[in-house]
């Protein structure tokens, strides 16, 4: 089908709507009951036909959702139309049952169209739901239920009358779950949620008029059905209907609408005891229970927001500090440490050890960068494993690593040999055992540190270094770092500036 055909094919669609919505406006006002009652058979016919059209022509993967939701149109219509007939005596409970089958068709349908979307933070959204519908069942009782039960004739009636509300509740949450999770570009499942919209407002009306709140012409109770069917009719045959099952990444990325939906549900809260002054123990019972529920929500939704907002510092924090391919520290982090650990290392002698990797660049450009990171990674786990908690290991770039230790001058060199050591066994990498040395430059200083005089002590260590790899020692010491010393040191030997590889 071209594009020139489609939309064609959607400009006759929309006509169609068009007439059939201004066809459900007239036709209460024309009087009689056939009149409604004929368009409602119509406008049933066609939106089933509009279903099974769309499902034949999208083909959607997963097409049970639809065919319930092509379940609930007739029960709807069913149960409506002999309600606002005035047949409800005679066909009475039949009307109450088909109503009821509906709404579970429906309710597994929408349900069916959420379940495979994979959501970052799903229990929150969850959570924000349930809220706005614990606050719909909390109006419901206060201006539905409790007026339909104090004023059933019968118990079976009465409990039947007063589930709608309930149901309601239910579908409003599923309903704001989807608000919260669709995307623009799904034309279909907003006219879904539109006609679920409707099917509400219907709803609501029906309850009102049962509750003794307002009274409705029999006729105008089935536009709300009636435009429901047509939108679910549109949704069916829109292009975006195949796609409605598949799985993708949705995220919270409308939480200050959901917060905000929250609050004017909590405001709604606040009103109903001053609304329901004259309600009796029960319903003060029942209302009582439902705005507790409503607050302990609202405290565990601040909570997992506090939580989340801590571990995404936290992990912020890990990122900024750390070197991704290591999980080591990075350089930034190596240079801060000194104002970090101040109180620790106050007063203790401080040691730091600059490691190179020999042969790395061999391996890097032999094996390529993959086998290069594989074995800056392995080199990177051998370190850790013999540096301790007190001692901050670094990478400092490239096959450069960096361990800043608090021990005296011969402690760091056990760690030194220790770290030596470690390089004796050859790595075992996805190309094979790579056999690799490192050399190791120390400086030391007795005075606390400083930003400035850590990156001095690199500077000294790193010379010490390239001392000790030019001559294969594997460690060498620089001598005890003193301002004199370095600038004499750094105006003899300058030091090899290097790209981290």
């Amino acid at each position: 089908m071209t594009v020139s055909e489609t939309q064609h094919g959607g400009m006759r669609w929309c006509a169609v709507l068009l007439c059939a919505a201004g066809a459900v406006l007239i036709a209460p006002l024309a009087g009689g009951r056939a009149l409604p009652f004929l368009l409602l058979v119509a406008i049933v016919a066609g939106s089933l036909a509009m279903i099974g059209y769309g499902v034949y022509l999208h083909r959607p993967a997963h097409r049970l959702p639809w065919y319930l939701l092509a379940a609930s149109v007739p029960l709807f219509a069913a149960g409506t139309a002999i309600r606002a007939l005035g047949m409800h005596s005679s066909w009475h409970p039949i009307d109450d049952l088909c109503t009821l089958a509906a709404y579970l068709c429906l309710g597994l349908a929408a349900v069916g169209w959420l379940q495979p979307r994979r959501l970052r933070h799903g229990r929150d959204l969850w959570l924000d739901s349930t809220l706005i519908g614990l606050s719909a069942l909390l109006a419901s009782w206060t201006f539905l239920i409790s007026p339909i039960v104090r004023h059933g004739t019968g118990f079976v009636d009465t409990a039947l009358i007063a589930s709608y509300p309930v149901i309601h509740a239910l579908l409003a949450t599923v309903l704001a779950h989807s608000l919260a999770t669709v995307v623009r570009s799904e034309t279909s499942l907003r006219l879904l949620q539109a006609a679920l919209i409707t099917v509400l407002i219907g709803g609501l009306v029906e309850s009102l008029t049962a509750a003794g709140t307002i009274a409705v012409d029999a006729e105008l109770v089935l536009v709300p059905q009636q435009w429901a069917y047509l939108l679910a009719g549109l949704a069916a045959v829109q292009p975006t209907m195949g796609a409605l099952r598949e799985a993708e990444e949705v995220g919270p990325h409308r939480s200050r609408q959901r917060a905000g939906m929250i609050a004017v549900a909590l405001v709604a809260a606040s009103l109903v005891s001053v609304v329901g002054a004259d309600l009796g123990v029960v319903d003060r019972a029942v209302i009582c229970s439902l705005l507790t529920l409503l607050l302990v929500g609202v405290l565990v939704r601040s909570e997992r927001a506090i939580a989340r907002s801590t571990r995404s510092e936290r992990r912020a924090q890990y990122q900024a500090d750390h070197d991704l391919l290591t999980g080591l520290f990075n350089r930034a982090a190596l240079l801060r440490a000194p104002l970090r650990y101040h109180a620790r290392w106050a007063g203790k002698p401080l040691c730091l050890l600059f490691i190179d990797l020999d042969g790395f660049k061999m391996v890097n450009d032999s094996y390529g960068h993959a086998v290069g990171d594989e074995l800056i990674a392995n080199a990177a786990a051998r370190i850790r494993r013999i540096t301790t908690s007190a001692d901050l290991t670094a990478r400092y770039g490239g096959d450069e690593f960096v361990v800043l230790a608090p021990r005296t001058r011969s402690e760091a060199a056990v760690l030194a040999e220790h770290i030596l050591g470690a390089f004796l066994r050859p790595f075992e990498l996805s190309c094979g055992e790579i056999p690799i040395t490192a050399s190791i430059g120390v400086a030391c200083l007795t005075t606390d540190p400083t930003e400035t005089t850590i990156y001095d002590l690199i500077r000294t260590a790193d010379a010490a270094m390239y001392h000790a790899k030019e001559y294969r020692l594997g460690l060498s010491f620089h001598d005890e770092l003193r301002k004199p010393t370095l600038h004499r040191l750094s105006s003899a030997t300058p030091l090899v500036q290097r790209v981290a590889r």
